[in-house]
């Protein structure tokens, strides 16, 4: 795990006390060099999303990353859920879609 990585878990970890937490690195997935650190894809389910819509959600995690997001983040794929819904969506997330751009 990557240092920015690793800083995006802790800061929602502390936080957001998640039922559930995935970091993945997709920067492997879009262009530019090996190792960087710049697109993430976060599924995170906690009891604080309870009456919160999504964009309030989205908000939350963009404020709690916002260093890292005026930094070397360029894209955050965001799946945040309430125990209930995760539990509804029986624990899976979608796929993230292909890359399109960045001369690949």
């Amino acid at each position: 795990m990557g240092q920015v990585q690793q800083q995006i878990q802790t800061k929602l970890e502390q936080a957001l006390s998640p039922q559930w937490l995935t970091i993945e690195n997709e920067s492997d997935q879009h262009s530019g060099p090996a190792g960087r650190e710049s697109h993430f894809k976060v599924t995170l389910v906690s009891p604080l999303f309870a009456g919160l819509l999504p964009v309030k959600r989205h908000q939350k995690v963009y404020s709690l990353l916002s260093e890292e997001l005026a930094g070397s983040v360029h894209a955050l794929a965001l799946h945040l859920y309430t125990p209930q819904e995760w539990e509804r969506a029986g624990a899976q997330r979608p796929d993230s879609p292909s890359c399109l751009g960045g001369g690949r």
